[in-house]
């Protein structure tokens, strides 16, 4: 009887385990060896970019853009000469609205009277140039021009500190242009500050006390437009009051035939004046020669005359050449001089 097959030779030996403990060869493999060296060794490289990246940034380009900029410099023939300061000119407000009265422009005009014999006994006349402020190199010409010669600047414009402080240096009698409602507002601006008939009498007094202060060292008044607040006695008996008090003259630009100033100035005893010519309603030179001569006229026949101008180029010009022989029959004296108080 046979034996039966043992099932021994049939059976496969354990796979072996995958997890099993690496020898020690394996440990010491020369890649595990040199990886933690070439992680350092790329760290370093890498660091090495950045600190060169911000040297170059921070030190090379400015020198290098530097370098280019002064590049047309050296090729230059000849050094830029830097250009002189130009005296500074805004753009200026309306100077004024003139009345149709003074629109003489077909007039004969009237010879020089001849001089009298001694200087006390001449006529005087008093020359204002309105509107100062806007123009700063126009404003140093008149200037020039005679010591009495008077100015008035225009309350808030941009070069009235610098002028008037010039004007004082030279020894010149300096007004406040007061801005004063026309008949033709709101169309025409009389510009900053204006004193407007539409104002209570609180809000008229605090505008005029500020733009009295904006002027320091005034002597008077005039009023700049101001055709329609001229006009109203009640609130020039305000305005007069606040002059009386601080002690300054009034000179009426007379922009209407029916300014009310001189009886408001009377009743409150501000010394005043009024305007007889101006000179530059047309600025044109021979009709602002012709307005000259005027002046000097009614300057003989009234024993003093007031003439108003602006800082028109034409206007320097005119009187530029006029106040040599104007100065032989007439006394050019300050405003200050001509004012009273009206009986």
């Amino acid at each position: 009887m046979a034996k039966p097959k043992t099932k021994a030779k049939s059976q496969k030996p354990a796979p072996r385990s995958r997890s099993r403990k690496p020898t020690a060869r394996s440990a010491n493999s020369p890649l595990k060896r040199h990886l933690p060296r070439a992680l350092i060794g790329l760290t370093a490289l890498i660091g090495l970019v950045v600190i060169a990246a911000v040297v170059a940034r921070h030190y090379i380009a400015p020198k290098t853009q530097r370098a280019v900029v002064a590049l047309p410099v050296a090729k230059s023939p000849a050094p830029i000469k830097a250009a002189p300061d130009k005296p500074k000119v805004r753009k200026s407000p309306t100077y004024e609205i003139f009345p149709t009265e003074d629109h003489r422009a077909t007039q004969p005009q009237p010879p020089l009277p001849p001089p009298a014999a001694p200087l006390a006994d001449l006529p005087r006349v008093a020359l204002i140039i309105d509107d100062i402020g806007y123009d700063q190199g126009m404003a140093t010409k008149f200037m020039t021009l005679d010591n009495a010669v008077t100015f008035s600047i225009l309350p808030y414009s941009p070069f009235q500190q610098a002028i008037s402080g010039e004007m004082r240096a030279r020894g010149m009698e300096v007004m406040l242009h007061l801005p004063m409602e026309p008949k033709e507002y709101p169309e025409i601006q009389p510009g900053r500050g204006a004193l407007l008939v539409s104002m209570t009498p609180d809000e008229l007094i605090r505008q005029l006390e500020k733009n009295l202060a904006a002027v320091p060292d005034i002597k008077g008044v005039n009023n700049h437009m101001g055709s329609r607040m001229t006009e109203r006695s009640t609130q020039m008996y305000q305005i007069f009051s606040t002059l009386k008090k601080r002690g300054l003259f009034f000179i009426d630009s007379r922009t209407t035939a029916a300014s009310l100033c001189r009886p408001s100035a009377r009743l409150l005893q501000v010394p005043y004046a009024q305007r007889d010519v101006f000179l530059d309603h047309v600025a044109d030179e021979t009709e602002i020669r012709r307005q000259v001569r005027r002046l000097v006229a009614l300057a003989h026949r009234q024993g003093s005359a007031v003439g108003i101008g602006h800082p028109h180029p034409a206007t320097y010009t005119v009187l530029a050449e006029q106040l040599p022989l104007l100065k032989k029959s007439v006394k050019l004296v300050p405003a200050s001089q001509l004012v009273r108080i009206g009986g």
